[in-house]
Parts: structure tokens; sequence; C-alpha cells
């Protein structure tokens, strides 16, 4: 059996981020995945990314998310291309860009080698970790997505198990052969719960199977047997943080839709 602990969405949360870190220090997965969106909105980006870094070189697996395309280089189509039309609102570019100084060239650095997905392979299980969906950073697996769309996307990877985030609602989706772990948020949910949420993933492998007596007619007595299918089980958890202290940084900030910014992480819901 294989745990993997899952979490994204970050968003410059500290408190939620350092939150979470000791729920899953309880848990002793034997892997943490990391699934982008690092800093953009939260009033703490240097030290929550100092903290994955730290993750990181504990062996966490940490891709980059679509805000952090914009905070590392300022390329907001890429980053927000719902807004191509009507263009970025001037609030999340003014965002980005004090993010982006406050972390300094090092750090950002940092931020913009960050592959967009990474994959491991469990128990002949290969695992996908990717911000959004499979192939991108900016389509995600909202509720409402048609099963249509929601084929086509999976049907990008080889992977059987798709960790993700993006849409800030946790949720845990088996489509066929296929499961999707969407962790939510770990500092910027939107399902009216204002906790960190994330995700605990087990793998177990397949049961062996009793040798037969022998071959059916017909078939090859030296044919290989298909290896038993892994087990693949999910569980959404939450982490209490001080939801005021990080609504009142963001207040005290004073950046434009700073009071939207606080707003959402007070009450768990999006608000702009």
């Amino acid at each position: 059996m294989t745990r993997l602990a899952l979490f994204s969405d970050v968003h410059g949360n500290l408190p939620a981020l350092e939150a979470v870190r000791k729920a899953i220090k309880r848990e002793k997965p034997d892997a943490i995945l990391i699934a982008g969106d690092h800093v953009l909105n939260g009033p703490s980006p240097v030290e929550v990314v100092d903290a994955l870094r730290a993750m990181e070189a504990d062996g966490a697996l940490i891709v980059q998310g679509n805000t952090d395309i914009a905070v590392a280089d300022g390329d907001y189509t890429a980053a927000f291309p719902w807004y191509a039309d009507g263009g970025v609102p001037d609030a999340v570019r003014v965002a980005a860009d004090w993010a982006g100084a406050e972390l300094g060239d090092e750090r950002l650095d940092w931020l913009r080698r960050l592959p967009a997905e990474r994959r491991l392979r469990v128990h002949d299980t290969l695992v996908l970790v990717t911000h959004a969906s499979p192939g991108s950073q900016t389509q995600g697996f909202s509720k409402d997505l048609d099963p249509s769309t929601v084929l086509q996307l999976v049907s990008r990877t080889d992977a059987r198990l798709i960790c993700c985030g993006h849409t800030h609602v946790p949720e845990v989706r088996e489509f066929g052969w296929k499961v999707i772990v969407n962790d939510g948020s770990a500092g910027y949910v939107f399902d009216g719960d204002p906790t960190a949420s994330w995700a605990v993933v087990t793998i177990e492998p397949g049961a062996a199977q009793a040798p037969a007596d022998g071959p059916a007619d017909g078939e090859d007595d030296e044919a290989e047997p298909e290896p038993p299918a892994a087990s693949i089980s999910a569980e959404i958890r939450r982490a209490e943080f001080d939801v005021l202290a990080v609504s009142n940084a963001i207040s005290a900030r004073g950046l434009p839709g700073d009071v939207y910014r606080a707003a959402t992480v007070r009450t768990g819901k999006l608000v702009r």
C-alpha cells in the first residue's frame, strides 16, 4: 500500500500551508504532491515559496500553476485566457506584480523553472500531477463540465490517477478506468468551508490471483496473465487555520481587489 498526500492552490496563505503541513506530517505519506498556484492573492508569497522549497528538498513533487506564470513571467493572457476578450483586470495585474516584486529574482527563477506536470509510478499505476488537467494549466475539471469534455481531457494522458487542483472545489471523481482527485485549495477555497482542503490518496496493489488448473482450449500455455489492477481510494481532508488573521492581513495590504480576496478567505466562497 502506498499513500500520497496532495494539495494545491496555497495562493500566498502561509497559515493555511502550515496547517496542511502539520496534518500531512501526522499522516506520514509515502509521497507529497503539490499542484501549483503557490503565491498569487495571499499576503505571504516569500514565506510560502521558502516553505515549498524546503518541502521540495525533502522530496515533494511540485508543479507550476497558471497564476505562477502571471507572477513569474507577467504573461497574463497565458495565465488567464478567459480574460482574453475583455483584458485581464487591473486588480489581477497589480496583485501579480506585487507578488513578483516581493519574491525577487532568485525565488522567481525557482517559480518559473517548475514543470507543468510531474509523473510517478506506484504499483504499476501511473500517476499524473498537474495543476488543471492533462496538458493544460488553465482548463480545469469544474463540476459543471460536460462529461464528453471530461473524457476528452482525461484521454490526454495514459495516467490512471490524475491529481490536480485549480477549481478550488475539492472532488474525487471516478471516470471509467481513470480517477481524478482534485484537492480543492490549501489557502483559497471556494466551496463555502473556510478551511484548507487537501487529499490523501491510497493505492493498493491488486490481489494476486491463484493459478488456473491449465490453459483453456486454444490458449497459449506460455501466455503471461494480466497483472491484477491496483485499487485507488481518496479522501478529502480539511485543516483549520486562523482565517481572520489572514483576511485582515490581505485587507491591510490595500491592493485593488484585496477587499474581495479577504472576503473570499474569510467565507470560503469566491467573492468578486
